[in-house]
């Protein structure tokens, strides 16, 4: 062993590993953040979207209400301006994107509504197993831990089910990769026999860990990142919190309509 720890590579190796292992959990980490993002923006919109809009709605109604009543020039700049705000709305099956039709609400709608669901809803971060065996499967089978470039296919392609199925929180399709995983090839470790190999090794986790920098960054200074960071052990909860004060502001502005029209 003393022998060995003393060949020249010895210490590039030892961090290569340590350079290799350091970049796997924070790839882990912003891929993580990265599907919390991408599923929170999506419920953002799904479930909080109508509320906006009636919102949007109300305050140009209003402001049409008001200018009505005084003839105000003034009063009708601002009602002009509140309308033009006014996403437009071409349709109703447009605007509310399965939420509701011509018809009227469909039942998985009616159902979130009267909080009744028809089905389990969605998260915006996929369960504590799920995230388990993900974090688990990135471990084992990265990519950058593969001997040559057959390997590397073999894990690229096995990675991206496995961050396909962690994106829709599939904890049983995640068990079944693991399985699949444990009765596949062992790879056999990786052993570099020059230096020269090695620090070019280095080099590519250091651009790599650079560009993962990046990504973190923006994800973090977007709008839905800077949301979720605001309650990051439960962004579900969050989203709860807004459609409640989305809720209170569409009540506030109703009752202030009725009494400008009443």
């Amino acid at each position: 062993m003393a022998d060995e720890d003393a060949r020249p590579e010895a210490r590039l190796e030892r961090a290569v590993r340590a350079a290799e292992q350091a970049l796997i959990e924070y790839e882990i980490a912003v891929e993580t953040f990265r599907v919390e993002v991408e599923n929170f923006s999506r419920l953002h919109h799904q479930k909080l979207g109508p509320m906006y809009a009636r919102l949007d709605e109300l305050e140009a109604q209003i402001a049409e209400a008001q200018a009505a009543r005084t003839g105000d020039p003034e009063d009708v700049r601002k009602a002009d301006e509140a309308r033009a705000r006014v996403m437009p709305m071409p349709g109703v099956e447009e605007l509310f994107h399965g939420w509701m039709d011509s018809e009227g609400l469909f039942p998985e709608a009616a159902a979130m509504l009267t909080d009744q669901p028809v089905r389990p809803p969605q998260r915006v971060r996929p369960s504590d197993e799920a995230r388990r065996l993900y974090r688990e499967l990135v471990r084992k089978a990265h990519p950058d831990l593969a001997q040559d470039d057959g390997e590397r296919s073999r894990r690229d392609e096995f990675i991206t089910r496995v961050n396909a199925a962690y994106a829709r929180g599939d904890e049983a399709l995640l068990r079944e990769l693991s399985a699949e995983w444990a009765a596949g090839p062992v790879p056999e470790e990786w052993k570099p026999s020059r230096s020269e190999e090695l620090y070019a090794r280095l080099e590519w986790l250091s651009q790599r860990k650079e560009l993962l920098t990046l990504v973190a960054s923006d994800l973090e200074e977007s709008a839905i990142g800077a949301m979720l960071k605001l309650a990051p052990d439960d962004p579900d909860r969050l989203l709860e919190e807004i459609a409640e004060q989305l809720l209170a502001q569409v009540g506030q502005r109703e009752a202030q309509l009725a009494e400008l029209i009443g």
